[in-house]
C-alpha cells in the first residue's frame, strides 16, 4: 500500500500538475499585464494601509498573517534544504520563478475569495475555492467544490495542520533542548486548544502577534549569517543562476544533479511553501474586510512575496554560502549546520525557535481552513466537532509514525489545487473585470484629490 500510494504521490506532484500549476500563473500574469510587478509597491503599501472599511471578520493585515502562519512553516526551513540538497543551488532560482507566477495565482485567488464570498447561519464571512467554483462557475461544477472541501479537510487533519508539524516541534524540542516528546506534545495540545476554540477571531489576533516576530527573528539570524559571509553572497547568487541552466557537479556528499532535477525540486518545494494555487489561502482571504477584492487580492500576493521570496531565498543562499548544500547532512540538520558555521553557540536555539514558531502557527492557521471546508459540507453544525476531532490529533500526532498517512496528506494536498485551478482559469475574465474596475475607480479618486489640492493652493495664492 505505501509503495502505491508513494507511486500516486509521485504522479500527483509530477508535471501535469506542475504545467498546471506554472500555466496558470502564466497566463494570469499575462492577462494582468504583470500586476505581480507593476503593482507590487502598492500590494506591500497596503498591507499596513488598506482601509478595512468593509465588510468581514478581520481587518486586512489580520487575513495576511493567518494565511503566511499556514504557509510559512517547516517548509520554508527543511523544504529548501531538501530541494537543494536534491537539486542543487539552481533549484533556488526554479523557487524564485514558480514565485513570481504563482504571485500572480495568490492575487487571483484573493479576488475571487472576496467576491463571491457569503456568510454562514452564524453570520461569520466564508470563502475560498468551495464558493467561487460552486457561484462563479455554476451550480453544475458543485461536485468540484466538494471534492475540494473533502481534500481540504484530510490536509489539515492527517497532514500539513496536525502530525508532520507537531512531530517537527517535538522532535527538535526533544533534541536541542532535552525536553521529553510527551511534555511538549501537552503543552502545545493545551496552547492549540486555547487558539482554536476561539475561532478566526482567536486565530487571527494570535497570528498577527507571532507571525511578524517569528519572520523578523528569522530574517534577522539569516540575514546575520550572510552577513559573515558577505564575501561569498555575490557568487553564491551566480551559482544559483548557473546551476539553473547547467547540470551541477557532484562535489563532497552532494551527487550532482540535472537541470530537470533542480527544476522539479525548485517549483515543486517552492509551490508547496507558498500554497499559491492550491486554494488554501483565498479561504481566510474572504474574512478580510474590504470593499473592493482587488484590494484583497494584492495584499494576499505579498504572502507569495514575503513567504518564498523573502524567506526561502534568505535560507537557500545561507546554505549555499555555508558550503553545507555539499556536505552530508540535509532537512532541518543542514540549515542547524548553517547556522552553526556562523554562530556555533546559538545555533540550535535559533532553529528550535525557528522551527516551533513556524510549525505552531501552520496548526492553528490550518485548523481555520479545515474549519471553513467542514462549514460548507455540513453546515456551522459541523464546526464544534470538527474543532475537537482537531485538537485531538494534536495530542496523537507526536506518537505516530505513519509514513503512509504523511504520503496521503501529500496527495490530498496536491489534489486540492486541481479543482481551484480550474476555477481560476473559467474565471480569469471576472478576475481581469474585478482589477480594472478598481484601478480606474482609485484613478478617478487620485485625479480628484489633485483637483482639489491645485484648487485649494490657487486659493491660498489669492
Amino acid at each position: 500500500m505505501l509503495e502505491f500510494l508513494t507511486m500516486v504521490d509521485t504522479f500527483v506532484w509530477g508535471p501535469p500538475l506542475m504545467i498546471l500549476l506554472i500555466g496558470t500563473g502564466v497566463l494570469l500574469t499575462i492577462r494582468l499585464g504583470l500586476l505581480q510587478v507593476m503593482k507590487l509597491p502598492k500590494a506591500l503599501a497596503l498591507i499596513f494601509t488598506a482601509r478595512n472599511a468593509g465588510s468581514g471578520d478581520i481587518n486586512s493585515f489580520q487575513a495576511l498573517c493567518t494565511a503566511l502562519a499556514a504557509t510559512v512553516g517547516t517548509g520554508n526551513i527543511v523544504g529548501v534544504a531538501t530541494a537543494i540538497k536534491a537539486g542543487g543551488p539552481g533549484a533556488l532560482f526554479w523557487m524564485w520563478l514558480a514565485a513570481f507566477f504563482g504571485m500572480a495565482t495568490k492575487y487571483a485567488e484573493g479576488v475571487l475569495a472576496v467576491k463571491y464570498r457569503t456568510l454562514d447561519e452564524n453570520g461569520n464571512a466564508s470563502g475560498g475555492p468551495m464558493y467561487y467554483i460552486e457561484q462563479g462557475l455554476g451550480k453544475s461544477f458543485k461536485p468540484l467544490a466538494v471534492l475540494f472541501s473533502v481534500f481540504g479537510i484530510m490536509t489539515a487533519c492527517l497532514g500539513s495542520g496536525t502530525f508532520t508539524q507537531v512531530n517537527a516541534i517535538t522532535s527538535i524540542t526533544e533534541v536541542s533542548l532535552g525536553i521529553p516528546v510527551a511534555y511538549t506534545a501537552a503543552v502545545l495540545t493545551i496552547l492549540v486548544a486555547v487558539v482554536t476554540i476561539g475561532g478566526l477571531q482567536s486565530i487571527a489576533k494570535v497570528a498577527s502577534k507571532i507571525v511578524p516576530f517569528m519572520a523578523v527573528l528569522y530574517v534577522i539570524t539569516t540575514v546575520s549569517v550572510l552577513a559573515y559571509y558577505s564575501d561569498k553572497v555575490a557568487d553564491a547568487f551566480m551559482l544559483v543562476i548557473h546551476s539553473a541552466f547547467n547540470p551541477t557537479a557532484a562535489m563532497g556528499g552532494f551527487l550532482g544533479a540535472t537541470v530537470m532535477v533542480a527544476m522539479r525540486n525548485g517549483v515543486a518545494r517552492g509551490i508547496f511553501s507558498n500554497e499559491a494555487g492550491l486554494g488554501s489561502a483565498p479561504i481566510v482571504a474572504a474574512a478580510a474586510k474590504t470593499k473592493w477584492p482587488a484590494e484583497q487580492g494584492l495584499v494576499s500576493m505579498t504572502g507569495t512575496f514575503i513567504d518564498t521570496i523573502i524567506i526561502c531565498s534568505l535560507t537557500g543562499l545561507t546554505l549555499i554560502v555555508s558550503g553545507v548544500w555539499c556536505g552530508d547532512v540535509n532537512g532541518a540538520a543542514m540549515t542547524e549546520a548553517a547556522f552553526s558555521s556562523a554562530f556555533p553557540y546559538a545555533a540550535k536555539y535559533l532553529l528550535t525557535a525557528g522551527l516551533v514558531l513556524f510549525a505552531f502557527t501552520t496548526i492553528i492557521g490550518w485548523n481555520y481552513y479545515g474549519e471553513r471546508c467542514v462549514e460548507y459540507l455540513f453546515g456551522v453544525k459541523g464546526i464544534k466537532p470538527y474543532r475537537y476531532v482537531f485538537i485531538g490529533l494534536v495530542a496523537i500526532g507526536a506518537f505516530l509514525k505513519l509514513e503512509m498517512i504523511w504520503v496521503l496528506a501529500d496527495i490530498v494536498n496536491g489534489l486540492m489545487a486541481v479543482p481551484n485551478l480550474i476555477a481560476l482559469i473559467g474565471l480569469s475574465g471576472v478576475v481581469v473585470a474585478e482589477t480594472k474596475a478598481y484601478f480606474v475607480y482609485w484613478e478617478k479618486v487620485h485625479s480628484r484629490k489633485k483637483q482639489i489640492g491645485q484648487f485649494t493652493e490657487a486659493v491660498q495664492k489669492q
